[in-house]
């Protein structure tokens, strides 16, 4: 299938216009360029843009993205190699995933890492920032809180400042010694109502939030609200499953004989009360969770079989395009017991293929989310949090609401997983984004301001709206009740809503090219195989004594011979390795481990012990 030319939206070409005018000088002020885009509205492609111009002009040396997620960096390599936009702005940077190595670039243009590694090795990362003229992209800045005691609606102080002390106080002086800033986020406030780091604010008055300050000196802001979005046709419309239920359950761990259940309550009661939070918690975890899955489910068959007859398929035959489903859980138990569910209702050869499970428990949870994002199959995915920010897989046509937390970035967040346009799924007008959800009354408040504002970019923190039901003094939480013993629910009618459809063409999305991380990997690999089958070939062939690890030894020679390990090889240094070994016997440079006292037992026999003639007359 041939991609369409590359079209750049607005806040796209508003980049290229600034970080032009910063490398001829007309803005050599800016330091801190803050996008903020809605969710699904095009970031990844904002840092290439950024590190082609302002590399080529001599502004910085390279470029540091750093992501929040281990899953994303993947998406960071994949946006530099896209040979859609590297043929339209002509550029040829590669980054490369990296780890808390020595030489984190390896000769590329830059690297990308994550928060966690870089709050496990800050020195590292400082280190790199003070070496090179660093365009440092700081994605989904919104996660790093401005140390400091959280406010009276935050759940914990000592865990807010934990995370602040991990991730904030080691992202801090790597801002400080960057050349520019590129700080991105699809919102920008935080459900715990804390400052972001990085970002100016104006002085705090009482009874009002924290503001930011859009004139500081040295910022310069690029929005990309929803409505623009959607003018522009760049993300898809979204129709709303509203699901209304029942759920009972019982007290502070009391037991059925002790007194009688609580409910059947209502989840859509038109007003948050006191059974609110106890209610969605029994849901989400009884009968009506089923009855949600079943919908999503059934709803994502019916699509992909629309789409299967459309294109012509025949019934098993895997293609790209037909729509998939992404279930967001509330926790991981019940990710496990939604997965069970799910593939209850598929042949048991079928479900193991097409539905799989991406948690932080999951060991193969980075190849789930992989295969879910760049093959046709699996269709469906369960996750609890990997896969609501930043995951880009343009095939979710549906997803599965099954989580309790209501603040409204990380809803805008998972809701943009359905939003991207699909290039494999055939014209825009036929795609259209389809989210159940439990019909409380918080989830419908998220769906009426988004609707209200169509998701503002840039915009002060809101007033919590004080509830006549719910008193101030006891606001909602994104936390489970404690003290309650779920019993059972069930679904009890189903209404859509169309929110603000807006029809149009497909935007350009990257196929799956390697990113420089995988190369590397297959790189030492092969490399790996070269050794072994050395050291196998010239065991059997009596070359060197049998015993001893040859091919550790060998690898010990081959160190010697290049002067680096193939761990801390870049790309061109690992090709140069691979052609040296078709071209030389490792054997024949045993020398190089003479005086090592590790292997004097190889360097024994070689001198004189190990004869291949007499041992070959036995």
């Amino acid at each position: 299938m041939t991609r369409p030319a590359p079209s750049l939206r607005s806040h796209q070409r508003t980049l290229m216009a600034l970080v032009a005018a910063m490398a001829s000088g007309q803005a050599a002020h800016v330091r801190t360029i803050l996008a903020a885009v809605t969710p699904g509205g095009g970031k990844s492609l904002l840092p290439v843009i950024a590190a082609h111009t302002l590399i080529a002009a001599g502004r910085v040396d390279r470029v540091v993205w750093v992501v929040p997620r281990d899953s994303l960096r993947l998406q960071a390599e994949e946006a530099f190699a896209d040979p859609l936009w590297r043929a339209a702005f002509g550029h040829a940077l590669s980054v490369r995933a990296a780890d808390n190595e020595r030489d984190p670039a390896r000769g590329l243009a830059g690297y990308v890492t994550t928060y966690q590694a870089v709050a496990a090795a800050p020195a590292l990362h400082l280190a790199e920032a003070r070496a090179h003229r660093t365009l440092l992209v700081v994605d989904e800045v919104h996660h790093l809180p401005v140390p400091g005691r959280p406010g009276a609606d935050e759940a914990s102080a000592e865990e807010a400042e934990a995370e602040a002390g991990a991730w904030s106080r080691a992202m801090l002086p790597v801002m400080e010694a960057a050349e520019i800033g590129l700080f991105l986020s699809g919102t920008l406030e935080r459900a715990d109502g804390r400052r972001i780091l990085g970002l100016p604010y104006k002085p705090a008055a009482l009874g009002r939030g924290p503001e930011l300050d859009l004139d500081a000196l040295g910022l310069a802001v690029i929005g990309y609200s929803r409505s623009q979005a959607l003018a522009e046709r760049a993300v898809l419309p979204v129709t709303f499953g509203a699901i209304d239920g029942e759920a009972s359950w019982l007290e502070g761990g009391r037991i059925a004989g002790d007194s009688p259940r609580v409910g059947p309550h209502r989840l859509g009661a038109g007003s948050v009360r006191v059974t609110t939070r106890p209610a969605l918690f029994t849901a989400l975890r009884t009968g009506f969770a089923r009855d949600l899955l079943s919908e999503s489910f059934f709803a994502t068959k019916r699509l992909r079989a629309r789409r299967r007859s459309e294109l012509g398929l025949p019934p098993g035959q895997m293609a790209r395009g037909l729509g998939k489903l992404l279930v967001v859980a509330p926790d991981q138990a019940s990710a496990r017991t939604y997965l069970t569910t799910l593939r209850s209702w598929m042949p048991a050869q079928q479900g193991e293929r097409d539905v799989r499970l991406a948690t932080s428990g999951q060991g193969d949870a980075h190849a789930a989310l992989a295969a879910f994002r760049l093959t046709a199959e699996p269709a469906v995915l369960v996750t609890v949090a990997m896969a609501y920010e930043g995951l880009d897989a343009p095939e979710v046509a549906v997803v599965a609401a099954l989580t309790h937390i209501r603040s409204r970035p990380w809803l805008e967040q998972m809701l943009a997983r359905a939003t991207r346009v699909d290039p494999h799924a055939g014209p825009y007008d036929n795609q259209q984004a389809l989210v159940f959800h439990p019909d409380d009354p918080l989830f419908a408040r998220f769906r009426l301001e988004l609707e209200t504002e169509q998701g503002s970019s840039v915009r002060p923190k809101r007033e919590r709206p004080a509830s006549a039901i719910v008193p101030e003094r006891t606001p909602w939480r994104d936390e489970d009740p404690g003290g309650i013993t779920p019993l059972e629910s069930n679904a009890i009618g189903l209404r859509y809503a169309l929110l603000r459809p807006r029809l149009a063409e497909p935007a350009p999305v990257a196929p799956a090219p390697e990113p420089p991380s995988v190369t590397e990997r297959t790189l030492r690999q092969r490399l790996a195989v070269a050794v072994a089958s050395q050291a196998v070939e010239d065991e059997a062939s009596l070359r060197v004594p049998r015993g001893g690890n040859l091919a550790h030894r060998y690898n010990a020679v081959l160190k010697r011979v290049l002067g680096k390990g193939r761990a801390t090889m870049t790309l061109p240094e690992l090709e140069a390795a691979l052609a040296w070994l078709e071209r030389n016997r490792l054997s024949d440079h045993l020398d190089r481990l003479d005086g090592d006292a590790r292997y004097a037992w190889s360097a024994r026999q070689r001198r004189g012990r190990w004869q291949p003639e007499r041992a070959a007359g036995r």
